[in-house]
């Protein structure tokens, strides 16, 4: 879509194909995933052949870059969150005629948990597979409220699991700032995970024949339940340690 004369380009999507360079540094391997603020490609430095995650912003979700550089703070508030991908720098490449600006990050290896999902036998996970699921992702949001902050856009397109056997080793692909960090925000990051374990077992299909323990989590998926149980991730920390199957 054209925009008007002195306003940001609506851009939909990027359509950088792999092997492109951008900013005469990095060349563009694959698309990782995309949200409302705009996307997020694998790449490798020109130079280096060091492997990096950049997320490239659609210039109307970012007027006047205001947008990156809140995301570029909010990533350095949280660098010693184990569960966040490492920010290094911010960059700008030109894009049909238009500067657009993007940020660079360590990139993870692992699959997403859509595709980790995907290759499960009936694409669910057992219901204590899925509980251990649960508890990596609810310790790494817990370090990310601590800090008096927020996720945002927890879905299983966004989280890479990077390991699993006894444990999972997570990682959150991007992050979502709506606005100055507020309980509701965090409120949402919890309902979010106990959405998150009642899809990983196979959600609405599968969920009459899951385990109380199980059910006893995803309270049916009704919010105010859950933050009645849940009232803090802390506290949903503290019952998967505790609880009793």
């Amino acid at each position: 879509m054209r925009a008007r004369s002195g306003s940001a380009p609506r851009i939909g999507s990027f359509d950088l194909e792999p092997g492109r360079v951008i900013a005469g540094k990095y060349r563009i391997i694959s698309k990782l995933g995309s949200g409302w603020e705009g996307e997020v490609f694998r790449l490798a430095e020109v130079r280096t052949d060091i492997e990096r995650t950049a997320k490239l912003f659609y210039p109307h979700r970012n007027p006047g870059g205001r947008t990156l550089k809140r995301y570029a703070r909010k990533l350095h508030k949280l660098r010693h969150c184990p569960i966040v991908i490492q920010y290094h720098t911010e960059d700008t490449f030109r894009y049909r005629g238009h500067s657009v600006p993007f940020l660079i990050s360590e990139y993870v290896s692992g699959q997403t948990l859509d595709d980790f999902l995907a290759e499960r036998q009936g694409k669910r996970l057992g219901p204590f597979e899925a509980v251990h699921l649960l508890y990596a992702l609810t310790k790494g949001v817990e370090s990310i409220h601590l800090l008096n902050e927020y996720h945002g856009d927890l879905h299983s397109d966004n989280i890479i699991v990077e390991r699993f056997g006894l444990e999972f080793e997570v990682k959150l692909l991007d992050l979502f700032h709506w606005d100055a960090p507020k309980r509701d925000n965090r409120k949402d990051d919890i309902c979010n995970l106990i959405r998150l374990l009642y899809d990983s077992v196979g959600g609405e299909r599968f969920y009459s024949k899951q385990p109380l323990p199980i059910k006893y989590i995803c309270c049916g998926l009704k919010t105010s339940l859950i933050l009645k149980r849940f009232p803090t991730v802390s506290r949903l920390r503290q019952h998967l340690e505790t609880m009793e199957w």
